[in-house]
């Protein structure tokens, strides 16, 4: 864990470099004291250590997860992202600013609202649209293309099918 009483010193530190740009007749007296500050705050800042174990830091007991349940946390970030990443690929040949925005448009798209429809042959999620238009449209490219993988839901023959809802008008 970082040692905030090094941060300190390296801020202070940091100030007496910039105090010594002075134009006043004082300013030899003043560079000479502003450098035996320096010198002093170097020495001090030497003795202190760069990191600290957390137990010094924490008052109370530090909760460590087990590594199973690490690897497990770790798994589901990377098929996360690696899910994030492979529709951001479908969307960049359709998103003009997929370089900036692609990511974020991702990360919406699965985070906003939608309604399930269960039929006898397939399951249909209905996305609402999104804060533009152009967004929404991209989003409903993106839900045509993975209509055409024809997804069955895990444990059913229920084909998955994707579409976006109209923009309601007031």
């Amino acid at each position: 864990m970082l040692n905030t009483a090094r941060r300190r010193c390296s801020t202070s530190l940091a100030d007496v470099h910039r105090c010594t740009g002075s134009r006043s007749p004082k300013s030899g007296q003043k560079i000479i004291a502003v450098a035996k500050r320096c010198t002093t705050l170097q020495i001090r800042r030497a003795t202190v250590p760069h990191r600290l174990p957390v137990g010094q830091v924490v008052s109370g007991p530090v909760v460590k997860l087990a590594a199973e349940r690490m690897h497990l946390t770790s798994l589901l970030k990377m098929v996360a992202y690696q899910m994030e990443s492979d529709l951001f690929r479908l969307v960049t040949p359709h998103y003009r600013r997929a370089e900036d925005e692609g990511r974020t448009l991702i990360q919406s798209a699965l985070a906003s609202a939608a309604d399930i429809e269960v039929s006898k042959t397939e399951l249909r999620v209905l996305v609402a649209p999104l804060s533009s238009p152009h967004r929404t449209r991209v989003l409903a490219t993106l839900c045509s293309t993975l209509n055409t993988t024809a997804t069955t839901f895990p444990g059913t023959k229920l084909i998955l099918r994707y579409d976006v809802g109209e923009v309601r008008k007031r």
